[in-house]
């Protein structure tokens, strides 16, 4: 997924209220971006970072900017937008590049299913069963190169994996993919301090034959990409 416009870079003074964040821009103007993810966001939002920013195309958005990367220790980088997991999987769907679903011939996005739930994906082709593929935005890190999710609790994406679970006891196929949206992680484990209820339900889905797929990202001011499949770890 390549930006649409070129990035520009500022240093992030603070995030407030989820979804905003005050910069100050390389001419030293202060201006505040919008921030698109709702989560805790720890450790890719801390005072003093290089973050880079996409500029608003309409001149009519109340927003002038929006928060796409930061810069993290070690020349690596993070994504920040919680909407692009789903954007570069879905270019990797339709390139065949996700090597446990690559025998689907045709996905659609968004599809309804369950009482009032949408899966991310729904993989079809003949002679296979459907598969139902939900996507999962990671940030946390915390110990060394181990990334961890969710970084807040999230009573919703519990019900997500009790959702595939049921696909699976369908007869159907289910998948849950954790895209970690940063690039100094080789490997995923559940924080089960931060929402045990989480960890909880991914044992469950697990049990009940639900697939656990993690990959890494490749990230440049230019776009990001789906990379490799790292192992994921999950309790129970």
């Amino acid at each position: 997924m390549e930006f649409d416009i070129p990035l520009i870079r500022a240093r992030l003074l603070r995030r407030y209220k989820r979804f905003l964040a005050d910069v100050t821009l390389e001419d030293g103007r202060e201006a505040t971006a919008h921030c698109a993810n709702p989560g805790a966001m720890l450790g890719v939002a801390d005072p003093g970072a290089t973050v880079w920013l996409e500029p608003a195309t309409n001149p009519a958005r109340k927003l002038r900017y929006s928060w796409k990367l930061v810069e993290l220790p070690g020349g690596h980088m993070a994504g920040i937008d919680t909407g692009v997991p789903n954007r570069v999987v879905a270019e990797a769907l339709a390139a065949g590049r996700i090597p446990a679903v690559a025998g689907y011939a045709a996905f659609r996005p968004e599809v309804r299913y369950r009482e009032r739930s949408r899966v991310d994906f729904l993989l079809s082709s003949p002679g296979l069963p459907d598969c139902y593929l939900e996507v999962k935005n990671v940030h946390l890190r915390r110990d060394g190169t181990l990334a961890e999710f969710p970084d807040s609790v999230t009573a919703r994406g519990a019900k997500h994996l009790d959702d595939l679970a049921a696909m699976v006891a369908a007869g159907h196929r289910a998948v849950m993919l954790y895209v970690v949206q940063r690039t100094d992680c080789d490997r995923l484990a559940l924080a089960g301090d931060i929402d045990p209820f989480y960890a909880a339900a991914a044992a469950r889905a697990r049990a009940a034959g639900v697939e656990m797929l993690c990959h890494a990202t490749r990230i440049t001011t230019q776009g990001i990409w789906l990379d490799r499949a790292l192992p994921v770890a999950v309790a129970g």
